[in-house]
């Protein structure tokens, strides 16, 4: 994908979580199925997850290069990724307990909400600063699948996404 198309994937897909979650009733957004995380929980998620990304992509790149490093292969595809991280899962990866959620109740829903939409589209702003090159360059570390460059990183948000919007549409069947 393009930089572009990075861009235009991350926004459609995290608004369509937070369109589909905002037409959930209270009940709907707190209910928990064999202690599955409720629709609250994995939007908070999704905020803990995209926040540390948006404030890395904040950061300097020659900051990026020193401390996280360079590439030295060829990156990998948007299936490449996905296939990696559902063998993760296989493995048994689970959050780490930054990532976890705490107890989310339905009056929290338009804060979080309005917090992803806000992360969402400070991510989609500052993708816009790099170059194609740098985004296949620089690196940054996720905590299942290593250090990936900032273009994996991308594809990875785009997924992680439509992975926890499924989550919650089965946990409410």
């Amino acid at each position: 994908m393009t930089k572009q198309q990075l861009i235009d994937q991350i926004c459609e897909h995290h608004y369509a979580f937070i369109d589909y979650v905002s037409t959930l009733s209270d009940e709907d957004f707190e209910k928990s199925i064999q202690d599955k995380w409720t629709a609250g929980q994995q939007v908070e998620h999704m905020i803990k997850s995209v926040k540390p990304i948006t404030q890395a992509f904040l950061l300097p790149n020659l900051l990026l290069k020193v401390v996280i490093g360079k590439s030295n292969r060829e990156g990998r595809s948007y299936d490449e990724i996905v296939a990696k991280y559902h063998q993760k899962l296989e493995e048994g990866g689970k959050a780490p307990n930054r990532f976890v959620p705490n107890k989310i109740s339905a009056n929290q829903k338009g804060s979080l909400l309005k917090s992803l939409k806000k992360v969402t589209f400070t991510l989609s702003t500052q993708v816009e600063n790099f170059s194609e090159e740098e985004l296949d360059t620089l690196l940054l570390p996720h905590p299942l699948l290593g250090k990936l460059t900032l273009r994996e990183m991308m594809y990875f948000t785009v997924y992680h996404v439509q992975h926890h919007h499924q989550k919650t549409i089965e946990n409410l069947r």
